[in-house]
């Protein structure tokens, strides 16, 4: 939370209130990644006190600050005016209309160049960021059955690796820079693929491009390239010296995992199996015969039970998005709601603060590898 709010007010200092719409989970891990390598005493000098927020419920709190958060909000408004110019190209929407569509490409190309602003002002050249988005148009429009699906990943691999990288620079420590590219490479791969999986249906209900239907990449290809891109992210980062590198582990080894899973339909641990026991696999007469796939016709507990998966809602366009952001900001349901559903992709997301903002101060959730044996020490 720290970091996410971090990120949002990093935005609103420096870009305006509009530019806040554009805050986003991923772009926060740059911010993390750059405090865990600064010194402690810098790092301590990172965060400050944030006024109430309704997304907090009206709380003060301890928010990041500083060069990290610059970068990770130039990097965001970089990549949100990207998908806003690819959204209007593609008429989606309120887009299709022409009024809409110039408003909308006015909106895009200011955000451009106030995140070729932001990354100039911490070091940053954002020309790398826009020239893969660049390329991935090109891209997408050769591909066709047969070419390698890590081919249209490409572009977004080579943009997050130079975020991840450029957060060695900011922290004093430029010999984690090429770690942290492997690292960002291979997260970029997996931010791509895990989209693709997630949207498959609804891209083909809609008529839309989707790298694996395009490629004709199967499933089984698509998670052996997710479970190489998770395993390479946690040996690089092995290489990475952080001065405090919990949180970047349990989002970058632990969440991702359970990212993989959830895009996936499937549950594992890709550190370490926990051993027979209390917590282990079901023994005895009421243990499963072989692999349980919860989605299975007649499983009452899960899926739909006369077969298949339920029907996915349709995303919304940019604008209704936008609206409904605001509904979620103004309600605090994003925040205090058990569960909500993203103003965009419409996919069911976790209040950020159903269990209370106050949880996270000394909270030793980032402990965990030691209750799952976790061998990937980063």
């Amino acid at each position: 939370m720290a970091h996410l709010c971090g990120l949002c007010l990093a935005l609103r200092g420096d870009h305006g209130q509009f530019a806040r719409v554009v805050t986003n989970y991923d772009g926060l891990l740059i911010s993390v990644l750059t405090e865990a390598q600064a010194p402690r005493v810098t790092a301590d000098g990172r965060r400050r006190k944030a006024g109430p927020c309704p997304l907090r419920g009206m709380r003060t709190a301890s928010v990041a600050q500083g060069e990290g958060a610059r970068l990770a909000a130039a990097v965001s408004l970089v990549l949100a005016s990207a998908k806003v110019r690819d959204h209007v190209a593609d008429g989606d929407g309120l887009l299709a209309r022409r009024p809409v569509a110039v408003a909308a490409r006015r909106v895009a190309e200011s955000w451009g160049r106030a995140g070729e602003r932001g990354g100039a002002a911490v070091g940053f050249d954002t020309a790398v960021l826009v020239d893969a988005v660049d390329r991935q148009v090109g891209i997408e429009a050769l591909a066709g059955l047969g070419t390698p699906l890590r081919a249209v990943t490409e572009p977004t691999e080579t943009a997050t690796a130079a975020a991840f990288a450029h957060t060695a620079v900011l922290a004093g420590r430029p010999g984690n820079a090429a770690p942290l590219a492997e690292a960002g490479r291979l997260f970029g791969r997996l931010a791509h693929l895990l989209d693709a999986v997630e949207d498959r249906e609804s891209d083909a209900a809609a008529g839309a491009w989707n790298p694996l239907t395009a490629t004709g990449t199967p499933l089984t290809e698509a998670r052996r390239l997710a479970d190489d891109a998770l395993h390479g992210i946690r040996l690089a980062l092995r290489d990475v010296e952080f001065e405090d590198g919990r949180l970047a582990h349990l989002l970058l080894a632990h969440e991702l995992e359970r990212s993989v899973d959830r895009a996936f339909g499937t549950e594992s641990c890709g550190h370490a199996h926990a051993p027979q026991g209390s917590f282990g696999p079901p023994t005895g007469p009421y243990a499963p015969r072989g692999p349980v796939d919860p989605h299975a016709p007649g499983n009452p507990y899960g899926g739909n039970p006369f077969g298949g998966e339920p029907p996915r809602p349709g995303k919304r366009g940019f604008w209704a998005g936008c609206a409904v952001a605001i509904g979620l900001c103004c309600t605090c349901k994003a925040c205090c709601a058990d569960e909500f559903e993203g103003p965009w992709s419409r996919k069911k997301r976790e209040g950020w603060c159903r269990d209370g903002c106050d949880c996270c101060d000394g909270c030793e959730c980032c402990e965990c590898c030691e209750c799952c044996s976790c061998d990937c020490s980063c």
